[in-house]
């Protein structure tokens, strides 16, 4: 029964990290086009603070422990399919650390790149989400 409540409580966990990485690239392609110091642009700086730090952090950090430990109940990590989750899964938190740097240069009033550069990298966690929901459902080596 643990094992069912730590599974639900890692796709909650999944939802909401997936739901703030597929968000904040889309407040960064608006932030791109307010101007510097304007009440626009705070505001996007507290949206954007507020999701990294108290829903898309703390769900990466449930996502992950709560998997590791369905793995490990499970014995998936002698398992190929796993494997090639887990890198998925490396990949995704590498873009998540991207879009917390991100986020600092927005805070400082920087703008790292243009609103166009975040609508392609909007898509990459959506991607990365497709090639990591096939790998557990299929299981397919």
């Amino acid at each position: 029964m643990l094992y069912l409540w730590i599974k639900a409580l890692h796709i909650m966990a999944i939802i909401s990290w997936m739901a703030a990485m597929l968000y904040l690239p889309r407040l960064f392609v608006y932030h791109c086009d307010a101007p510097v110091g304007s009440q626009q642009s705070e505001t996007f700086k507290t949206m954007e603070f507020k999701l990294y730090r108290y829903i898309s952090s703390p769900a990466m950090m449930v996502a992950w422990i709560a998997g590791l430990f369905l793995a490990w109940d499970a014995g998936w990590f002698t398992q190929g399919w796993f494997h090639a989750k887990l890198l998925l899964v490396l990949v995704l938190s590498g873009v998540h650390g991207v879009q917390g740097k991100w986020l600092k240069a927005f805070a400082r009033d920087e703008r790292p790149h243009k609103a166009r550069f975040f609508r392609i990298m909007n898509e990459v966690p959506a991607l990365l989400m497709v090639g990591i929901v096939l790998l557990v459902v299929l299981k397919p080596f």
